[in-house]
């Protein structure tokens, strides 16, 4: 297939983009590339790309494609809730419009990145599947539900939308960020000997590595087109989901001389849930996951130490999104809708 990965450049794309090509599919790029000079260990597999804001996508662009991976979003709650404004425009209108687009320029699947941030705040401490109520409590997670209503309203029997809904994401990225606990957990605990804990622990996540996420995208991507038109899937393991302390604590276990230490003023998260993700592997049994969160630190706290991680970098503008949107925006380079201000929008073609 020819494949369109949108936000091919971010935290997850580069990874995504090497299994599709690996599985001898074309893959061709869109992405703004916000989050350039943000490289960790080697930057991400070149392919051919269009440098090209989410919102300004036209029908031309998507010609002769055949599925769309739809990645590129404001990335997690923080950012989203830098502007909400902003959010709503890329992470809900800019997606229901590529959506309608795709559909008129013939692509026949739409695979959308969701989270399990729509499950928000959920009470008990059940597995929930992909039918539970879903109660966002940030504007990240209501513009993905939103997002995931309205594309599934396109579905015909030539346009097969499909909703990832993934857990809490992490891993090893040639486009790194640290702003996520597990890679958060372990950045601190590798450079300060300190698992840091910003909350009180007791919050409940589920969490999927990034490799596992590509998986999965490449697993709707082959499966029977009628097997997958309108499906919701949880991403990641039940076995998968852990409270927040107990992450701290396989991270203290694992890099050495490290010990948990919780922030002043940590409170309860109240994005607490734990998801169900049986149904992922019982209809689509391509998707075997192969990451757990002793493996997923591990290399982590490995790839930290060859490549010689710095606070300065781990806590800066190179590897928390925020930081870096802030950043762009005090040196004139983004504008107050999120736009590049340095002429980085103009189509841009590349081998």
């Amino acid at each position: 297939m020819r494949i369109l990965v949108t936000g091919h450049l971010g935290f997850i794309g580069p990874i995504m983009t090497r299994k599709f090509i690996e599985a001898d599919h074309e893959v061709i790029g869109i992405d703004s590339d916000l989050y350039r000079g943000c490289d960790f260990g080697g930057g991400p597999t070149e392919v051919r790309s269009i440098r090209r804001d989410i919102r300004d996508i036209q029908v031309e662009d998507l010609e002769g494609v055949d599925a769309i991976a739809h990645l590129a979003a404001l990335s997690n709650d923080p950012v989203g809730d830098l502007d909400p404004a902003c959010t709503y425009a890329i992470n809900y209108e800019a997606t229901v419009r590529l959506g309608r687009l795709a559909k008129e320029a013939g692509v026949r699947r739409f695979v959308f990145s969701s989270s399990c941030s729509v499950y928000g705040a959920s009470e008990g401490e059940s597995l929930l599947d992909e039918n539970a109520p879903r109660k966002p409590v940030t504007a990240y997670g209501v513009t993905k539900a939103k997002a995931e209503d309205e594309l599934a309203e396109l579905a015909e029997a030539d346009f097969a939308p499909t909703f990832l809904r993934n857990a809490t994401a992490y891993g090893l990225s040639p486009r790194l960020r640290s702003d996520l606990v597990v890679n958060n957990l372990t950045g601190h605990a590798f450079l300060s000997g300190r698992v840091l804990l910003k909350s009180d622990g007791r919050a409940w996540r589920p969490i999927v590595h990034i490799q596992d996420i590509a998986q999965a995208f490449l697993a709707v991507l082959e499966a029977p087109i009628d097997q997958v038109r309108n499906a919701v899937f949880n991403v990641g393991r039940n076995d998968e989901n852990y409270r927040i302390g107990e992450l701290a604590e396989l991270a203290a276990s694992i890099v050495p001389k490290s010990r948990i230490e919780y922030a002043p003023g940590g409170s309860t998260d109240v994005r607490c849930y734990r998801v169900d993700c049986s149904r992922i592997q019982r209809v689509l049994p391509s998707y075997a996951p192969q990451w757990d969160a002793r493996q997923g630190i591990t290399e982590l706290y490995e790839a930290y130490r060859r490549h010689g991680l710095t606070m300065s970098d781990f806590e800066g503008d190179r590897f928390v999104r925020i930081k870096h949107l802030r950043a762009l925006m005090d040196r004139g380079l983004l504008d107050a809708s999120l736009r590049l201000t340095d002429g980085q929008l103009e189509t841009a073609m590349s081998a």
